[in-house]
């Protein structure tokens, strides 16, 4: 098992002692990769000063990135890869030093896989908010102390801005492919809406045109959940003790989440209404194994991520609106000139198939006649898990 919770098909029989072993241990009061960590196959861009699209200013922006495979001479096979909400930049590759988890796609990312890394030069940034190496509540600030809760409130757009300057960096003037899933599908949208001239070919997936009152209320009390743990400390916990920072706060707030990730029909099938002990649900004294699960992967997540990082993306992802000061969300879509694929999953219940219908019929450069939807018993974690059928759909945007 890794440390991803339900970005991973997890096992639903009694966890290893060394998943014990781990979970008995007291929680870091942050999750976040710190410098001095072991680096792993993280690179750093140093953006220099990064204006917020609200005013704010941070007088300093990097952003961690991975890459694989060879940009070529003309710079013109680089594909920009961008993960979901709590993903990172471990694309591909296994677990170990700065890296607690095996790649999150890295069925999709290789030599000869659907993103041909022996063809492509493929980056995978973390976003800037992140807490994965990218300059985030986490990082410290101009006064020597983290940002914590001062960290500025940012937007999709700002992240797709630092993400630009990550290609200038790189000296890349037009990816040959955008490809992003969930919160990376809404930062995918904004590049072929905000810089057209800069992507050649659009993967959306799993992604909305906007983030609907009904999204931000799910997200709501996931913040909620965080802010009223008495050792969120308004944001400045960075110096507690083990154990001593918000992480019942976080863990609640990602089993919440984890309940939009995964389907009635997964979570029905995979646990019904078994027991986690011998003891009798009539009888008291022990916990359904559903329970188990959601309780297991929210102790696990807090060992990997950062309380303030968590609102900071959930509030960026709230922010999503491709229509924003672009005459709606149909004006904005018409914008986009890339060759695009859209793609949904049937079972999806955080991102439902309507709002990829919605940004299918608005883009008119789509490589396809009609919304590509797979089906799945996943839910939303499904572009993750059901890579036989997402595969093809990305091979064959490559290829066209």
């Amino acid at each position: 098992m890794d440390w991803q919770a339900s970005e991973d098909t997890v096992p639903s029989a009694p966890i290893s002692e060394a998943d014990a072993r781990l979970l008995r241990a007291r929680p870091p009061a942050s999750g976040a990769w710190r410098d001095g960590d072991p680096a792993g196959g993280r690179l750093f861009a140093p953006l220099g000063a990064f204006h917020t699209e609200n005013g704010a200013r941070l007088p300093f922006a990097r952003l961690a990135y991975e890459a694989w495979g060879e940009l070529n001479a003309a710079r013109d096979n680089a594909v920009l890869v961008l993960h979901a909400l709590t993903g990172d930049t471990h694309v591909r590759g296994e677990a170990g030093p700065g890296h607690p988890t095996d790649g999150w796609w890295q069925e999709i990312v290789g030599p000869g896989a659907a993103i041909d890394t022996d063809r492509w030069f493929v980056v995978a940034p973390n976003m800037l908010g992140g807490c994965q190496g990218s300059t985030g509540p986490a990082s410290i600030g101009p006064d020597g102390r983290e940002w914590g809760a001062r960290f500025p409130y940012l937007t999709i757009r700002d992240q797709v801005a630092a993400q630009a300057a990550l290609a200038d960096a790189l000296g890349i003037d037009r990816w040959a492919a955008v490809v992003g899933g969930s919160m990376g599908g809404m930062q995918a949208i904004e590049w072929g809406v905000g810089h057209p001239e800069r992507v050649e070919r659009l993967a959306v997936i799993a992604a909305p045109p906007t983030t609907t009152a009904d999204q931000v209320a799910l997200n709501s009390v996931q913040l909620e959940a965080i802010r009223i743990d008495p050792n969120f400390a308004a944001g400045d916990y960075y110096d507690a003790a083990d154990g001593d920072g918000p992480h019942r706060g976080l863990a609640l707030a990602r089993r919440m989440a984890l309940l939009n990730y995964r389907s009635p029909m997964e979570l029905n099938l995979r646990f019904q209404r078994s027991w986690q002990s011998g003891v009798s649900p009539l009888g008291g004294g022990g916990r359904f194994a559903v329970e188990s699960y959601l309780d297991f992967h929210g102790n696990k997540f807090t060992r990997r991520f950062d309380a303030n990082s968590y609102l900071t993306l959930v509030e960026a992802m709230n922010s999503h609106d491709v229509g924003r000061d672009r005459g709606g969300v149909e004006d904005a879509l018409a914008q986009v000139t890339a060759r695009t694929l859209v793609l949904g999953i049937d079972s999806d219940r955080l991102f439902p198939v309507d709002g990829q219908e919605r940004i299918f019929r608005g883009i008119r450069t789509t490589i396809d006649d009609d919304l590509v939807v797979i089906s799945s018993d996943f839910g939303h974690d499904g572009f993750l898990i059901e890579i036989e059928a997402v595969a093809p759909h990305l091979r064959r945007l490559l290829e066209s």
